[in-house]
């Protein structure tokens, strides 16, 4: 076996040489590098099941010495020692360590789903005028529904199957797509988007308690702490539209209310989801929820005759077209998508306090857009 050690711009190569059988490693190599005057001291690599023990003896092809090594193997692991006075221990393995582009991609991941919905809502804020609120609704939902099915089955998920399966995933439409995108959609015709994201991604309060209920997640004095500045900030979001307006000020004629609608319609799909995911594959399910969910709405925006199925559409630029586009395939395929599949692997608490990160993208590109932000909003 040979192993490399890089020192700056000087290679050690240390040649393992034994006299008699034993069970054969791996292939393995030397990942550690590092800029430094010492040569390699200490080598550590895993094998296969095995308990050996034995000598072995190494050449440094830089200075042509021979050294003495001991290696011992406990379980599936072996060490080999050089016993050099006086210098660094390295260590090799063979096992898989995430690489930089591996946690990268995993970062991109967790975060793309808030990105998408932020950017998604300050789309979506410039095209409810020409297409109405209910539409833009039903159109995030049903082709994007249709989007992430094809994709899971082309991926050989499971379709649902049962009573149970269809129930949950029912209910599951009528909380987080029918509802959540109703009130979002509602909300947006008198918010901006940034502060519409605000409100709606305090679900993280609603979240922790339901969690800490239903599935004895811990909360813990920090979180208590933070749920009630939570509680706080909402009261700031609220106060500037009712001081505004004292007089005519109506609580269904706020945007602000339909947004915390939203929110908590939110926080009560997110915790649904380890529920729904007992009987049905997480993207398959999050899939068909949004296509459940999206035709109720598809059929109050024709009742409602909103402006796109009133001849509206022809109107669309192809700006707005692409609007409608990002807001179902990114701002709800894609990222509903991610999302569901991470609340199915970690805590829910922890994945929902990631969604500050949405009234940021939202308020930055709806600056870019020109919506601005009361200063109580601000703080």
């Amino acid at each position: 076996m040979i192993f490399r050690s890089y020192h700056g711009s000087i290679t050690s190569t240390l040649s393992l040489n034994t006299s008699y059988y034993r069970p054969s490693l791996p292939t393995t190599s030397l990942r550690h590098s590092s800029v430094t005057k010492h040569p390699l001291t200490s080598l550590k690599f895993t094998s296969s099941h095995t308990n050996i023990a034995f000598k072995a003896r190494a050449k440094d092809t830089n200075t042509d010495t021979n050294i003495d090594i001991d290696c011992v193997g406990t379980g599936t692991d072996v060490e080999c020692f050089v016993p050099l006075d006086g210098e660094q221990e390295y260590e090799v393995s063979d096992q898989e360590t995430k690489s930089l582009v591996e946690l990268t991609w995993e970062w991109v991941l967790l975060v793309s789903p808030f990105f998408f919905w932020g950017t998604a809502m300050v789309a979506m804020k410039e095209i409810l005028p020409k297409t109405g609120p209910v539409f833009v609704s039903a159109f995030r939902l049903v082709p994007a529904g249709l989007l992430l099915v094809a994709f899971a089955g082309f991926r050989g998920r499971k379709m649902p199957s049962g009573v149970n399966a269809w129930f949950s995933i029912a209910l599951f439409a009528l909380v987080d797509a029918t509802c959540f995108q109703g009130f979002l959609a509602k909300g947006l015709e008198k918010t901006s988007a940034g502060l519409g994201s605000v409100i709606i991604d305090s679900q993280p309060l609603t979240v922790a308690v339901l969690a800490s209920l239903l599935y004895g997640e811990s909360i813990g004095l920090v979180g208590i702490a933070g749920l009630v500045l939570g509680v706080v900030g909402l009261a700031l979001l609220e106060l500037p539209a009712i001081s505004s307006d004292e007089n005519n000020f109506s609580l269904w004629g706020s945007g602000e209310w339909w947004m915390l609608l939203a929110a908590q319609s939110m926080a009560v799909g997110t915790v649904m989801v380890r529920w729904v995911s007992k009987y049905s594959d997480p993207v398959m399910a999050t899939g068909w929820h949004m296509v459940l969910g999206g035709i109720p709405l598809a059929a109050v925006s024709i009742l409602a005759h909103d402006p796109a199925v009133s001849g509206g559409l022809t109107e669309l630029t192809t700006n707005d077209l692409l609007a409608l586009l990002y807001t179902s395939v990114f701002g709800s395929a894609i990222s509903y998508g991610l999302y569901f599949y991470n609340a199915t692997r970690g805590s829910l608490t922890k994945l929902s306090s990631l969604t500050f990160l949405t009234p940021m993208f939202a308020s930055v590109f709806g600056f870019m857009w020109g919506n601005n932000l009361h200063e109580a909003h601000v703080l």
